[in-house]
């Protein structure tokens, strides 16, 4: 017997086409009514069974058997006679045909299974789109909150052990300990006063801190504008941000300044790295927003809504990339030679559903990177012992993350609506979604 998967299920159809001809071969397949595949085996003269059809099916010992089980059970509908799963199970959930299990969480409205339904419909069909338990374990795992059944935690991450990322931690709304920051609407690595640290930009003008190691509220600033978009961290601890309307807005309130002792620091009045850079900034506005650290000034880099990316401070240049907004920024500094020498990198992502490349002073490169059906939402870069290192994330939900020395990439759905992504040089991954931040590694 072939059951035919949604993944590539038009191909096999195609396949099981090919060997009906055989004579010394008889087949059996299942399909689900109305897919690519029953689609193209319909009508190819094959005998066809349909077991949505009342004559095969006992409806009410159906419902009898149904009903006894007190914990609740979903059943496939297209065989009336489908596999019993426990839907306060988290292992059997996963296990299951995620569709069939959302159709049930969605009509069992009444019981909240230990959390596990809030979960499940919060991850949203991130879950139907993964072929794999073990992904799927991972993505709920992801989402589970500390108000669920202790029991569920170790039993997901136990399923999920197979899949290609492993989650670190996760702070869904409604968790106390530590508490849930809040929506997120932007994300920025700390840096001076605020290294080891993740900002995390809500719908108000509060930007919150918590500790990369595992999310443990730090402190929190009010910015000078309302919702920001897009945030970075100087060296020095100064965040820059930019607002819906995209003024450009600075906020020092955690910025270090040098040492400066005795008679020298007292007679030294010059302006810091960060002054200088907040003066050429002043009056610019944006649609993104990146830094990377270099030998003096550092640059800063601004994405408009024609397409075209700015960079201010070591280097000044100004270039057209994308046809349309552009959406997201991200900007390191790649070592070159021996002796410490750095020169910027900046990767641009736009509405355009495209990823380039440019080091300001240069011609960017000629061709994208990367180019998909659907918009960049956000997307981050660092310098990992691997070399260069991005996380890309999209409209449609789907995180890319790409070593571009090895070539190595692997993506992620963490289930709602991304709105934006951090990358440390570690490895780890940091997602920000409107009832979730979550911390995720990917697996060697």
């Amino acid at each position: 017997m072939i059951v035919l998967s949604d993944l590539h299920e038009e191909e096999v159809a195609e396949l099981v086409l090919d060997l009906a001809h055989a004579t010394h071969a008889r087949l059996i397949v299942e399909s689900r009514t109305g897919s690519g595949a029953y689609r193209r085996l319909s009508g190819s003269g094959c005998a066809e069974l349909d077991l949505d059809l009342e004559r095969w099916r006992d409806q009410e010992r159906f419902e009898q058997w149904q009903a006894s089980s007190p914990e609740g059970v979903v059943v496939s509908a297209s065989s009336g006679l489908g596999v019993e799963v426990v839907l306060s199970d988290p292992v059997a959930v996963c296990e299951a045909d995620p569709w069939l299990v959302t159709a049930a969480y969605e009509k069992d409205e009444a019981g909240e299974r230990g959390g596990l339904r809030a979960a499940w419909l919060r991850a949203g069909q991130a879950l139907c789109r993964e072929p794999s338990s073990a992904a799927r374990a991972l993505i709920l795992l992801g989402v589970l909150g500390d108000c669920a059944d202790p029991r569920y935690a170790p039993a997901l991450k136990e399923l999920a052990g197979g899949a290609a990322w492993g989650l670190e931690w996760s702070r869904v709304r409604g968790d106390v300990a530590p508490p849930w920051p809040g929506p997120v609407m932007a994300l920025a690595r700390g840096g001076g006063s605020l290294a080891g640290c993740l900002l995390v930009a809500g719908v108000d003008s509060t930007v919150r801190t918590v500790q990369g190691r595992d999310a443990a509220a730090r402190g929190r600033v009010s910015l000078s504008c309302e919702r920001p978009v897009a945030l970075t961290v100087l060296a020095d601890g100064t965040v820059l941000c930019l607002d819906e309307h995209g003024y450009l807005r600075l906020e020092s309130a955690w910025a270090v300044g040098p040492e400066r002792t005795g008679i020298a620091g007292l007679l030294d009045d010059s302006p810091t790295s960060a002054q200088r850079l907040a003066d050429m900034l002043r009056g610019q506005m944006g649609t993104s927003l990146a830094y990377a650290e270099g030998a003096g000034l550092g640059i800063v880099v601004l994405g408009d809504g024609i397409g075209s990316v700015r960079a201010f401070g070591d280097a000044t240049d100004s270039v057209s990339l994308h046809e349309g907004v552009v959406t997201s920024l991200a900007a390191l500094s790649v070592p070159v030679g021996d002796e410490g020498t750095t020169v910027p990198l900046v990767y641009s992502g736009g509405q355009d559903g495209t990823v380039r490349a440019w080091s300001p002073g240069s011609r960017p490169m000629a061709g994208t990177l990367m180019r998909r059906s659907c918009p960049v939402v956000a997307m981050d870069a660092v310098w990992t012992a691997g070399g260069p290192t991005a996380v890309v994330a999209w409209a449609d939900g789907l995180v890319e993350w790409i070593n571009w020395e090895t070539g190595v990439q692997q993506t992620l759905r963490p289930g709602p609506p991304v709105r934006a992504v951090a990358l440390e040089a570690d490895g780890r991954v940091f997602v920000g979604m409107d009832e979730a931040l979550t911390c995720f590694v990917p697996m060697p």
